[in-house]
């Protein structure tokens, strides 16, 4: 592997008194090429705990993220390819940066300002994820940015006036940094020339026991959200923000993903499993507050999901299907992994009472999310 310049070590002291180095460090090289022979390239970040981050140029995508079980065993937990040939042809936005607009618009249309915009329809008659060649089938410009509290990637990329139907230029910075507190977090910013809408998130399936072994079910996931936004039959929220009191979306204490997937409420049908926007209660404070907490009883692994965000998106991996063979070599089947989404709501842009996601000309979109990994016993 070509060693790129980043690498700052400290020196620790063993119990014998002899001294070892533990770096912290950016590694890059060669991923593969596009058909049209653009080159891809993998970074590695990794922490002095040992925590690693892959993460790729086209899609900006997280491939691969190793995190210590309780007896300090490293996993992947994150879902994704061994080549880049399978992030080409993803439809499952496996770790990829989702914009101009993550989730979905209905009927792939928007008004603004008196200009109605048209979408590529993906997903049904909707607008899904940005369209039919969102952020995640874009190759990012790539920095490294290494700083004290752990090494860094910053990805750009511009996202022309109209391209895939919406307006403005929109210049696009995301940087993923491994922290020392065996944190992924992920600061998002945006500016655009004219007014438009941007709803930028990350679409990583976790699965805390690792990659490919198995399913999700006996996760269990807390949210800090006593609302949710039900959808309609085409996974569209009808504008409702009901209460999970009652209902197989109560995670307002931890519970285990499966308890009440295969129940026969009509939004559970509707999703074929979660799906669903949750509202969260944030406090007024602009810092990311706690949004989600899962933990797995088999390793151990805890993960909490931070978010300066109104929303996340719970996704049960309801689509996986058993075609699809993972960076293991194991074969992805329904329920195998969770996403928690980060976001604005769903179909915003049509739904005056949620909170907007217009950026004007001037102004900065500004939005950060943090994965924590921890153990307990």
């Amino acid at each position: 592997m070509l060693r790129s310049r980043f690498a700052m070590t400290m020196v620790v002291f063993t119990a014998l008194g002899s001294t070892a180095a533990v770096a912290q460090t950016i590694d890059h090289e060669p991923y593969g090429k596009t058909p049209d022979g653009a080159v891809v390239d993998v970074y590695t970040l990794t922490n002095k705990r040992g925590m690693t981050a892959q993460i790729i140029t086209y899609g900006g995508t997280v491939t691969s993220l190793k995190v210590p079980d309780r007896a300090g065993t490293m996993a992947n937990v994150v879902l994704g390819y061994p080549q880049l040939e399978g992030y080409l042809s993803d439809t499952s936005y496996f770790g990829a940066i989702i914009g101009r607009y993550g989730n979905r618009i209905a009927g792939g249309r928007f008004s603004l300002n008196g200009a109605e915009y048209t979408l590529a329809k993906n997903d049904g008659p909707n607008s899904l994820h940005g369209g039919a060649k969102g952020f995640n089938k874009r190759i990012w410009q790539a920095k490294e940015a290494s700083a004290p509290e752990g090494p860094g990637l910053t990805l750009t990329y511009t996202s022309a006036d109209g391209e895939e139907g919406y307006p403005g230029s929109l210049s696009v910075q995301v940087t993923y940094r491994i922290t020392e507190q065996n944190e992924l977090r992920i600061d998002y910013n945006a500016k655009t020339d004219k007014p438009t809408v941007v709803n930028l998130t990350n679409h990583s399936y976790f699965n805390l026991s690792g990659e490919g072994s198995g399913d999700v079910l006996g996760h269990q996931l807390e949210i800090m959200a006593d609302r949710y936004t039900p959808v309609d039959a085409t996974l569209i929220p009808t504008g409702e923000l009901a209460p999970v009191a009652g209902t197989p979306f109560d995670f307002t204490k931890p519970k285990a993903i499966g308890a009440q997937i295969r129940d026969a409420h009509p939004q559970i049908v509707l999703g074929r499993g979660y799906d669903h926007n949750f509202v969260l209660q944030r406090p007024s404070s602009s810092e990311p507050a706690l949004a989600a907490r899962v933990r797995d009883p088999r390793t151990g692994r805890v993960m909490e999901v931070l978010t300066t965000e109104p929303g996340v998106q719970f996704y049960s991996s309801n689509f996986l299907n058993g075609t699809v063979v993972g960076t293991g070599g194991h074969t992805y089947r329904q329920g195998d992994a969770f996403c928690l989404e980060t976001q604005h709501f769903p179909d915003s842009p049509n739904k005056p009472s949620f909170p907007s996601t217009v950026l004007q000309p001037g102004s900065e979109y500004r939005t950060t999310t943090i994965y924590r990994f921890s153990t307990s016993g």
